[in-house]
């Protein structure tokens, strides 16, 4: 029996060990998409206790503690930070096949130096420990980003934010991290909610663009792009429910906008041309830019209205969207290509049937403009486990190109989340290990460290064009 989530943790052949410790586990770590907050990095926040940094809007948690009947109370409630964790505790105590209870000891081992179990009985000995070590200067903010080996970072930002805190971070030369924005602008697209009109008031005073028509609308997103990008910035995300393809008119698209514009309330049809001229033209932009566009899509959101009612978007409450058409994403693309304005562009399906289909609809689209120009991001959200990511690596192998694969992202919230990668990388040399010890692939060296160091670091540092040195 192995020894319990051990040196050689996820690593099952000889093949496995050498090229993780060998290779993925001494290359830094670049995290390219995430969603943790600038303004802590600028302030350099130390966190009171355990519960602040691991807890804290972590909806992966409150989902699975939910699972576990815990009451709310616990979870998002006015239970005490200590009550909180040690309901917590409990819950991942029993977490078996949960990659939760992998990165929670995953984190536990690489920030705390803890190498027990946390569970119900051992859970005011990891309180004690943990606090005590958040108190040293080592476990701020930018102490956890430097011991994670991590050299640049993208958040998440919205076209009316003013970048204050990515301004402060830069022009700060004790912190040696690259933290840049990452374009985000659902709100601009979203031209069905509520609090539409509002938004647009904020885009046009922060733009300086008075904002009446489609194409006003486009000239004031354009300036804040080329703002961004004069701070950095050289990714888009988006959060689409899936990717749309309905065309129409210059005239038909300012109708549904200035239909909008006076308070109307637009049709789903309407609705989706004019997302989906929304996203032709911001596609065009970040073409012309030279950014990488970012898809994220297949998520129903916010199915519990009641819990919504109490506690708003982002608590937990999402789900797969089997409804993902391929063939609305090719043309969506066809069209950018067609007029040979089509960014790097890196898909993510929420849900894993894709697999196959993205694996499919890359080989349209890619050519000498960059190494796998049309990605296959990796295994997101619900999919970011062990059999997912392998999933997800394996369909790539088979139908695109994964020596191209620009790897691992964060994609959360918290500051310990970059065991993610370590997590990735154990699971990546995993596969490729037996791969080579299976006959299926030549135990060469040079070309299997240049594989792995590639979709660990180097092949992101390259894609995306940043100002780093590959290892």
């Amino acid at each position: 029996m192995k020894a319990f989530m051990d040196q050689d943790f996820l690593l099952q052949t000889q093949t496995a060990n050498d090229l993780f410790h060998n290779f993925a586990e001494p290359t830094p770590v670049l995290d390219y998409h995430c969603h943790i907050n600038p303004a802590e990095i600028a302030d350099n926040r130390k966190f009171d206790n355990i519960t602040q940094v691991w807890l804290g809007g972590d909806h992966y948690k409150w989902r699975f503690m939910r699972s576990c009947g815990v009451d709310e109370n616990y979870i998002t409630g006015s239970a005490s930070d200590q009550e909180k964790f040690f309901k917590w505790a409990e819950c991942v105590g029993k977490a078996i096949g949960n990659p939760l209870f992998h990165w929670t000891h995953l984190e536990l081992q690489r920030y705390f130096d803890y190498t027990g179990v946390l569970n119900k009985d051992t859970a005011e000995e990891v309180w004690n420990l943990c606090n005590e070590k958040l108190k040293d200067d080592s476990m701020s903010v930018r102490g956890l980003i430097r011991r994670s080996n991590v050299t640049l970072i993208c958040t998440t930002d919205d076209p009316v934010d003013s970048l204050e805190y990515h301004r402060q971070i830069a022009a700060d030369d004790t912190f040696d991290v690259q933290v840049l924005p990452a374009w985000r602008p659902d709100k601009a697209m979203n031209i069905e909610k509520p609090d539409y009109l509002d938004y647009l008031a904020k885009l046009a005073d922060v733009s300086g663009t008075a904002i009446e028509t489609f194409a006003d609308l486009k000239e004031a997103l354009r300036k804040r792009l080329d703002f961004f990008a004069s701070m950095g910035c050289s990714v888009s995300d988006h959060a689409l429910e899936y990717v749309m393809y309905q065309p129409a008119t210059d005239e038909e698209i300012e109708a549904v906008f200035a239909k909008r514009k006076s308070g109307g309330t637009v049709t789903r049809q309407e609705e989706l041309q004019f997302k989906t001229a929304f996203m032709l033209f911001v596609g065009r932009e970040y073409h012309r830019l030279n950014w990488v566009m970012q898809l994220h899509y297949g998520c129903k959101r916010d199915n519990n209205t009641l819990r919504y009612d109490q506690l708003g978007p982002d608590t937990g409450y999402d789900c797969i969207n089997n409804y993902a058409p391929s063939a609305e994403l090719a043309d969506f693309l066809n069209a950018l290509i067609s007029t040979d304005e089509l960014p790097k562009t890196i898909l993510y399906s929420l849900n894993p049937n894709d697999n196959q289909a993205i694996g499919t609809i890359l080989g349209c689209f890619q050519d000498s403009t960059a190494c796998a120009k049309i990605q296959q991001g990796s295994a997101w959200w619900f999919n970011d486990h062990k059999t997912g990511m392998q999933d997800q690596m394996i369909s790539l192998a088979n139908l695109g190109n994964l020596s191209g694969f620009v790897g691992m992202l964060t994609d959360s919230r918290s500051f310990l989340s970059y065991t993610r990668h370590e997590y990735f990388r154990r699971i990546l040399c995993n596969l490729v290990g037996n791969w080579v010890e299976n006959g299926e692939f030549p135990a060469d060296t040079k070309i299997l460290s240049e594989i792995v160091k590639g979709i660990s670091y180097n092949n992101a540092v390259n894609y995306f064009g940043f100002d780093l040195k590959t290892v």
